[in-house]
C-alpha cells in the first residue's frame, strides 16, 4: 500500500489491527457527530493563496514553554499506545526525539514513564486525569518530577466517560469482551505475534507502579471507571500548584469562560480540546471553539489545540486560528500501528513538508507570521 498521508495510515491500521483496538482508537461518543466535525470544520477553512512573496527560506522553529522545537507540533496523550505496536510508547518517543518535538505521555500508557524516558530520550510531558484517588495523583506527580519531567498536562474534560457505542460492539467493553478480543486477535496473526506475544507485559505501567501489582486491561477499565470524579471543581485543584513545580497545561477547554478560569487558576497553558470527539457529542469542533478562546485569553497563556488534525495544512489552519502549538492524536497512532517508529517518523516528515508547502503558498516564512490574516 502506498502511504502519502495520515488517511493512508488510517486504512493501513484498520487492516492490521484487531477490531476492538482500531475502533477504540478511531471511534467517538454517541453518533460521532463531533468526531466528524473536528475533521470537516477544519478542512472547510479557506486560506488566502498569495504569490511573489519570496518564500525561498522557510522556518518552522517555534518556542513552547521556554523550549525550542523543530516545529509547533507535539504528540498528544493517547491511552494504551503500547497495544498498537510492540512497546509502542517507546517507539513513539524515539520518533519524537528525532523530530525534535514534545511527546505527552498518557496516564494510562502501557509502558511506564521511566521506560519511555530511558529508552527514547525524548522531551516528555506528562498527562494526568482528575481522579478520586488523590493518592495516585500525588504519587504520579512526584514520580514524574523525580524522573525529570517538567511539564504537566492536566486533563479536565472527563468527570464522567462519554458513551462510546463502538467499544461495546467491538468487545473493548461490555459483555463477553475478553473472549471477543481474543478471537479478533487470532484473525490478525502479525499483530498477535509482534504485539500480543512479543510486546508483553500488557501492563498499565504508571498505574501498576502505584498499586504495586500488574494492572491488566480489565483492571484498567474497572479502576478508571471507579475513579472518575464528577464532584471536582477549580477549588479542588489548589493543591496542584504546591505539588507541581513546572508549567501546568489545562487540557479539555472548549468555552471562553472556562479558559478565563484556567488563567485565574494560574495555568501556563491551555489545550483547546474535545477529547477527539470522545466525550460530549454535539460539542463544538476545536477549530470553531479556538478563535473565541484565543480572543478571551490573549497572550496570558500558551494556547495549544488538538482534535481533527490530519495534515500539515491542518496545522497551519489551527495556527491561523490562534493556536501556538498543535497536538497530533489519532494520526500518529495510525502510523504507529502500521509501521511502528518508522511510521511515526515518516508521518512527521509528511506533516513538516505539508506545513512548508502551505506556508509557501500563503506567503509566510516563519511561524510568527501565521495569523488570521491567512484566512480567506
Amino acid at each position: 500500500m502506498i502511504i502519502s498521508s495520515a488517511s493512508d495510515y488510517r486504512e493501513a491500521a484498520r487492516r492490521k489491527l484487531p477490531r476492538f483496538l482500531f475502533d477504540y482508537l478511531d471511534g467517538g461518543s454517541y453518533a460521532e457527530a463531533t468526531l466528524r466535525e473536528n475533521v470537516n470544520d477544519l478542512a472547510s477553512l479557506h486560506l488566502r493563496q498569495r504569490v511573489l512573496r519570496n518564500v525561498a527560506e522557510i522556518s518552522l522553529k517555534s518556542e513552547l514553554f521556554g523550549d525550542t522545537f523543530a516545529m509547533p507540533v507535539g504528540l498528544a496523550p493517547v491511552g494504551l499506545g503500547g497495544m498498537y505496536a510492540r512497546r509502542g510508547e517507546v517507539q513513539v518517543g524515539r520518533a519524537a526525539r528525532k523530530a525534535n518535538i514534545p511527546y505527552v505521555i498518557s496516564t494510562v500508557s502501557l509502558c511506564p514513564l521511566e521506560e519511555i524516558i530511558r529508552d527514547s530520550g525524548c522531551d516528555v510531558w506528562f498527562q494526568l486525569y482528575v481522579l478520586k484517588d488523590r493518592g495516585f495523583m500525588r504519587h504520579a506527580l512526584q514520580h514524574a518530577q523525580a524522573l525529570g519531567v517538567t511539564k504537566l498536562v492536566f486533563t479536565v474534560d472527563m468527570p464522567v466517560p462519554g458513551a462510546r457505542y463502538r467499544d461495546r460492539h467491538s468487545g473493548m467493553s461490555g459483555r463477553g469482551g475478553p473472549i471477543r478480543r481474543m478471537l479478533q486477535a487470532f484473525g490478525k496473526p502479525a499483530w498477535s505475534w509482534d504485539v500480543g506475544l512479543r510486546g508483553r507485559p500488557h501492563d498499565l505501567g504508571n498505574i501498576s507502579h502505584y498499586l504495586g501489582k500488574p494492572t491488566q486491561l480489565e483492571d484498567y477499565i474497572a479502576w478508571l471507571g471507579a475513579n472518575f470524579d464528577p464532584s471536582i471543581s477549580w477549588q479542588d485543584l489548589e493543591w496542584l500548584r504546591d505539588v507541581w513545580k513546572g508549567p501546568i497545561i489545562i487540557k479539555g477547554i472548549l468555552d471562553p469562560d472556562d479558559a478565563r478560569d484556567a488563567v485565574r487558576f494560574g495555568a501556563q497553558g491551555i489545550v483547546v480540546s474535545n477529547h477527539g470527539g470522545r466525550q460530549l457529542d454535539g460539542a463544538l469542533s476545536t477549530s470553531r471553539a479556538l478563535p473565541r478562546i484565543a480572543d478571551a485569553v490573549g497572550d496570558k497563556v500558551t494556547l495549544l489545540v488538538d482534535s481533527g488534525v490530519r495534515s500539515g495544512l491542518d496545522v497551519v489552519r489551527m495556527l491561523a486560528l490562534g493556536a501556538q502549538g498543535v497536538l497530533l492524536g489519532r494520526a500518529y497512532i495510525y502510523a504507529l500501528a502500521t509501521e511502528g517508529e518508522a511510521g511515526v517518523t515518516n508521518l512527521l516528515g509528511l506533516i513538516e513538508k505539508e506545513m512548508r508547502t502551505a506556508m509557501a503558498l500563503t506567503g509566510v516564512r516563519s511561524i510568527a507570521q501565521i495569523d488570521r490574516s491567512l484566512l480567506a
